[in-house]
């Protein structure tokens, strides 16, 4: 039996099939964005056919998309309503009632997913607490159906005010809305993101309803193709959190999936960091079209609990539309392989953010494509070989490449062809290193302190010169490094997070219902967690948000396992202290505490690791071949060994200046780093001598 694992990106798909026998066999297809499905099965047959596998022995397929974060990008989801509280009706536009940047007087704040028209009032109230002050108006609700059918409206979103305390009205209201239109798809805040702030807990419900059409027809005609082709296990889905879900789930809440496929990536970061007992890690990933860059402390990546998407300024808080869910924390910038380079109005080198995508793709690829691109840059300076492509599959076009790295930046510059595509892979690298300083520094971390492990169809070519810009010591290149979130979808665990708003405060600390709290929490993400591993073992991990009394936001504190008791309180007030001083080096003395929120993390257990960090005898393996490439830091042109990683056994040893090819990427080895395979198949790369210091 084998379990496949399926990740489309903007230019490429990546299949990875793991065997029950630890073998992993992997295939890289160009993307069909027009039928996603299609390049699937096409990437599906590949891996299949190569390991000798027949579509009936395979036990599950765990699939990442970024479907639904192109429909939120890019406007192209489900014609949506809004049914709100009466009174409400701008909660939308309103926001946070304010300007995301004060001095832009041509500032363009994200417009909603619902138009106004299409945001329908209904007569109700509830507390904060729950309590019923006006009782829904139910015959309101029964017209609101017929304007939803006249507008052509397939999906509605249901938020009503405090009904992540009570949402019996919001519950009722989808059941009058299915009974007069039963094609409708319906969101309730209450079940998406049962949490107070009413504006995230609105744009969370409408970004969900707004895709849920368009995800539930995608889904359907995958999982069509895959039982068709005669694999009939059953399709998880990856989410935003980096745990794996039933497609039942992703059906219900497809918000979840945004994200999908670049956490994967960060999954398998850090299961290497796990591995190799690295602490301090910066994943770095780079694909066709984007880069993503996340930090990883302790084998866990950062998270958060929300997150923009669709931002109107580019890298500014606050411009896009906040989405309440759970998520890995990441910069995700537009840095890929398919990035197009060009002059700018003042003559300067500029690289992306747009991106020649699959479909024409690189000058280089011969499909149409005439704008020169970062894998146009890397094949004129040697990087790349032409004949041996994405497995041998493609072969580029040289001449392609250099004629348009001239026509559009070397020639403007008066540069050589070589000098222009020295230009635009400096450009890129740095303008990586500096999003990735940038991100560090907003969270209080040095990376010099940090490994890098990179990965990506295009993440290994340029990793040493990017430790190199941001001085980081060692950078790994894991297995299978091209199809890398493939291969972190087959090591993310089956897991679930709930959360539940419950406010109280510790002087009144009540542990019955913190109790009933959990208790509600573990049996929802149980449920979830067991439709895809029925007896695997589970692991809770339960913790809070707190604040001190007044304050706008909280901090996350871990709470123990079992009943609580009236003793909890001095254990929380303890953590509570413990890490506001470490975030902010002093508490304040004498302030009640409140809780907000409950988090609870439901997770199927993994298996640990195969390998050791060491192993092998130290040899020096054989190049395969030998040529020409640019030195990227000093542009000269040498002669270097060509290795092949499939040829090296665990000890292996080798030094930059040098290339390292497999199927799927190739990895750029410079003259200040000295490299060798550990004993999980790793490269491992330190910097050496005077590069060192």
């Amino acid at each position: 039996m084998a379990r496949l694992a399926v990740d489309i990106g903007g230019t490429f798909t990546d299949i990875a099939l793991e065997l029950d026998d630890g073998r992993l066999e992997t295939s890289k297809v160009p993307t069909t964005p027009r039928a996603p499905e299609r390049g699937v099965m096409r990437g599906v047959a590949l891996a299949l056919r190569r390991a000798g596998v027949g579509p009936a022995g395979v036990s599950s397929v765990i699939h990442g998309t970024t479907l639904a974060t192109n429909a939120l990008i890019e406007r192209k989801g489900a014609v949506t309503a809004l049914v709100c509280t009466e009174g409400f009706r701008d909660t939308l536009r309103l926001a946070y009632e304010n300007r995301y940047d004060q001095y832009d007087i041509w500032l363009d704040k994200p417009e909603p997913l619902v138009p106004r028209r299409l945001t329908f009032p209904v007569a109700e109230r509830v507390d904060a607490a729950g309590g019923v002050l006006r009782p829904l108006d139910e015959d309101a609700v029964a017209p609101v159906a017929v304007a939803l059918r006249s507008e052509g409206v397939e999906a509605v979103a249901v938020g009503l005010l405090h009904a992540y305390a009570n949402p019996d009205h919001e519950r009722r209201v989808r059941d009058l809305l299915l009974a007069e239109a039963p094609d409708l798809h319906v969101t309730l805040s209450s079940e998406v993101c049962p949490e107070v702030r009413e504006y995230e807990r609105l744009t969370t419900a409408a970004c969900n309803a707004y895709v849920q059409p368009l995800m539930a027809r995608y889904l359907a005609a995958l999982d069509g193709e895959l039982q068709a082709a005669g694999i009939g296990g059953p399709m998880l889905l990856m989410t935003s959190a980096g745990g794996v879900c039933s497609l039942e789930t992703a059906l219900r809440f497809p918000v979840r999936l945004v994200e999908s496929g670049p956490s994967g990536g960060a999954i398998l970061a850090a299961s290497v960091a796990a591995e190799r007992g690295e602490a301090r890690v910066l994943s770095y990933d780079m694909g066709g079209t984007t880069a993503k860059i996340c930090l990883i402390d302790d084998a866990e990546p950062q998270t958060a609990r929300s997150f923009e998407i669709a931002r109107a300024a580019r890298f500014v808080k606050g411009s896009g539309l906040p989405v309440r869910i759970p998520v890995i924390e990441m910069i995700e910038i537009g840095a890929g392989g398919g990035s197009i380079a060009r002059l700018d109005r003042l003559g300067r080198v500029a690289v992306g953010p747009d991106s020649a995508g699959a479909e024409p793709g690189p000058a280089c690829y011969g499909r149409g494509g005439a704008d020169p691109t970062v894998t146009d840059a890397d094949l004129v300076l040697g990087r790349l070989d032409a004949d041996d492509f994405a497995d041998g599959r493609m072969t580029l076009d040289v001449d392609a490449a250099r004629a348009a790295v001239a026509r559009e930046v070397a020639d403007g510059l008066g540069l050589d062809v070589v000098e222009g595509a020295a230009g635009i892979s400096e450009m890129i690298d740095e303008t990586m290193a500096n999003a990735a300083r940038v991100h560090a520094v907003e969270r209080g971390k040095d990376l010099r302190a940090r490994a890098m492990i990179a990965f990506g169809g295009a993440g290994p070519l340029h990793a040493c010169r990017m430790a190199e810009k941001l001085r980081i010591p060692r950078v790994v290149i894991p297995n299978s490094p091209g199809v890398g979130s493939a291969v972190g979808f087959l090591r993310a665990a089956i897991a679930y997070e709930a959360v539940r708003s419950r406010y109280m405060t510790l002087a009144s600390f009540d542990a019955e219902a913190a109790n009933a709290v959990f208790a509600r929490l573990a049996a929802e993400a149980r449920a979830v967690v067991r439709q895809g591993a029925p007896s695997a073992p589970l692991d809770e991990r339960r913790s809070c948000f707190m604040r001190y009394r007044g304050q706008g936001h909280e901090i996350e504190v871990p709470v123990g396992g079992g009943a609580l008791d009236r003793g909890e309180r001095d254990r929380l007030r303890a953590a509570y202290d413990d890490e506001y001083a470490r975030l902010f080096s002093r508490g304040v003395p004498g302030m009640d505490i409140e809780i907000l929120g409950w988090k609870l993390v439901v997770a199927a257990r993994p298996s640990g690791p195969n390998g050791r960090p060491g192993g092998g005898d130290g040899h020096d393996p054989a190049p395969a071949a030998r040529r020409d490439a640019v030195d990227p830091r000093t542009g000269a042109v040498a002669a270097v060994p060509v290795y092949r990683r499939a040829a090296m056994a665990a000890g292996a040893r080798f030094a930059g200046p040098c290339v390292v090819t497999e199927g799927q990427t190739t990895t750029v080895v410079t003259e200040g780093f000295a490299g060798r395979i550990d004993g999980f198949g790793h490269i491992v790369l330190e910097r050496r001598g005077e590069a060192a210091r």
